[in-house]
């Protein structure tokens, strides 16, 4: 029977319609997937002053440190022939300061199953790398070896460091010196010893590395490369080659302290460290149950290209990737409250980047001034993790309700012109609090390469109410197991310390949320230790005592076989024959 002309027409008309219907139902998830929010879950970091996590960075802040100090004696520089203060004499710097940590040698090797000779050759970046890894996710409630096999990636800034060379290496290292001292291994080494699955970058932007390992860890999650993201980034100055270059360029401080946006400013001061974060997409994050500590809302990359010179910056280059992270989250210039500056300290750096958010973020502003500072004048110019350092800073912020001041900002520089838009240094610490609008930060890193990156950090959504039935668990009996591990007795006494000094500090930790996190959201290492107690005052106690090495009542300790990085074998013996 033919059909009616009519009613095909008709026929084919609805199938278009349904499939125009379904065609922009898949965009709008498109869409919606590639300005998804993303959540920071954990934090990590070690900088300049003793500084060996966000908490002890904050203390530093809040505080007004300064943490800036001599040339390290322990990585064989001649000291005594580097420093000249004559900036034309080859071979030498006209500073002598700098911010350095002084433990970067140091690296629990055995706890990633790493021998003491490949240990040797492999770069401090890599070794910080990894130990500041597993600090975040453990910070972010998650046990580092439940992550083998996962779709969990690795975005991590990191710069040559000339750690070395062969002619200083002895010829049992040769073996080892290839992936200890590449840049791609430093984040390949990182997903190797946790077994992740997902990307594995390595980023080398300059100054901008970890900023931009940030943002393309976050277009990974909003792609679904990966579920899980650690990015950041992390500079050892194993030679002082930078200190040299910058002076034959008389772009540094003379005392090694960067005066960012003020008066003073001669020059940047380079120092060291490591920062890591943990992301993931919000809406898995309060799904899972995590706690979020800020959310990434947008951010954007792009290039000075052929500007006024290849390692100047550009001001209208920095204006449009602001403008690009702000549309990436869907927001005005107006929404943000306060700029982590990059803030070198130079003399032709500072201005240009002041003049590019007196441009965009000063121009008619409404509510108050957008409050600028940087954390450089703290603890130094730390290059690859340079930008990993402002996002904590303003994690912290956030957390705290109080932006920090920015040191040697007392008087803001002459080279800009301040009254051309609503922007204010943080020379006095200025109260953040809560409100019914959002608070929202940027945090911008221009490296010596050209590529910049703008981050737009917002404050994280309220937590879910906890519910009767899960307040009884949380609460838990009267007696509860609190239980440390290491992969040495050494090191399960070391953790017990770490753990009384962590509890000394925050008296309003509930111990039944302490039990919870220690039984089921750390490693369960093969060397451990449970401890029973009915309150605080016996917990404390019991702590100290196992921390001693002293055997007390309610501690129960042992080995559990294959626990740990590399664990789960066991020796065996093949007695193969024909001689061999």
């Amino acid at each position: 029977m033919n059909q009616n002309p009519d009613e095909k027409v008709r026929r084919a008309l609805r199938n278009a319609a349904q499939e125009v219907d379904r065609l922009r139902a898949q965009n709008a998830l498109l869409l919606q997937g590639s300005s998804q929010p993303i959540a920071i879950v954990g934090m990590a970091c070690r900088y300049p002053g003793g500084v060996s996590s966000p908490e002890g960075l904050w203390q530093l802040l809040a505080e007004g440190g300064d943490a800036i100090g001599d040339f390290p004696m322990d990585r064989g520089w001649d000291l005594g022939r580097l420093y000249d203060p004559d900036p034309d004499h080859p071979g030498t710097s006209y500073a002598r300061h700098g911010g350095f940590l002084h433990d970067a040698g140091e690296f629990d090797a055995e706890h990633f199953s790493i021998s003491p000779r490949e240990a040797l050759a492999m770069d401090p970046q890599q070794r910080l790398l990894l130990e500041g890894a597993w600090e975040a996710l453990e910070l972010a409630g998650i046990d580092p070896l439940s992550l083998k096999g996962s779709q969990t990636g690795v975005f991590a800034g990191v710069a040559p460091s000339n750690y070395g060379p062969s002619s200083q290496q002895p010829p049992e290292l040769e073996g080892f010196r290839l992936t200890g001292s590449t840049g791609s291994v430093a984040s390949g080494r990182l997903a190797y010893a946790l077994g992740l699955e997902g990307p594995a970058v390595s980023v080398d932007t300059a100054c901008s590395s970890s900023l931009v390992a940030i943002h393309l860890a976050c277009q990974a999650l909003r792609q679904s490369e990966c579920r899980l993201a650690l990015a950041g980034g992390v500079t050892v100055l194993c030679t002082p080659d930078v200190f040299i270059a910058f002076s034959r360029q008389r772009g540094l401080s003379v005392d090694g302290r960067c005066r960012s946006f003020g008066v003073g400013a001669d020059g940047t001061g380079w120092s060291e460290g490591v920062g890591l974060v943990v992301l993931e997409r919000l809406s898995d994050a309060l799904r899972g149950g995590r706690r979020v500590l800020a959310v990434v809302r947008g951010s954007a990359v792009n290039q000075d290209g052929a500007s006024n010179g290849l390692t100047a910056p550009n001001g209208p280059a920095q204006e449009r990737v602001i403008a690009r992270a702000l549309e990436s989250g869907g927001l005005s210039f107006g929404d943000v409250d306060v700029v982590e500056g990059h803030g070198t300290g130079t003399v032709l750096g500072d201005p240009i980047e002041a003049q590019a958010l007196l441009g965009t973020y000063g121009r008619g502003r409404v509510g108050g001034p957008l409050w600028l500072g940087s954390v450089k004048s703290n603890i130094g110019h730390a290059q690859a993790a340079a930008g990993v350092a402002g996002v904590i800073k303003m994690v912290k912020a956030l957390e705290h309700g109080v932006l920090p001041r920015t040191l040697h900002a007392g008087v803001p520089s002459r080279h800009v012109d301040w009254s051309a838009g609503g922007v204010r240094l943080l020379s006095e610490p200025v109260a953040w609090p809560t409100s019914e609008r959002v608070r929202r930060a940027g945090v911008s890193a221009f490296g010596v390469s050209g590529t910049n990156a703008h981050v737009i950090l917002e404050e994280a959504p309220e937590p879910a109410p906890i519910a009767a039935a899960d307040e009884r668990v949380r609460t838990g009996p009267a007696v509860l197991p609190f239980v440390v591990s290491g992969r040495s007795s050494e090191a399960v006494r070391a953790q017990a310390e770490r753990l009384s000094s962590y509890l000394v500090g925050r008296p309003e930790l509930e111990l039944g949320d302490v039990a919870s996190t220690l039984a089921l959201h750390r490693a369960s290492l093969a060397h451990r230790a449970v401890v029973l107690a009915a309150g605080r005052e016996e917990l404390m106690t019991r702590l100290d005592g196992l921390a001693r090495g002293v055997g007390v009542d309610g501690v129960i300790g042992g080995v559990a076989r294959g626990g740990g990085i590399g664990g789960g074998g066991g020796v065996a013996f093949l007695f193969s024959g024909q001689g061999s």
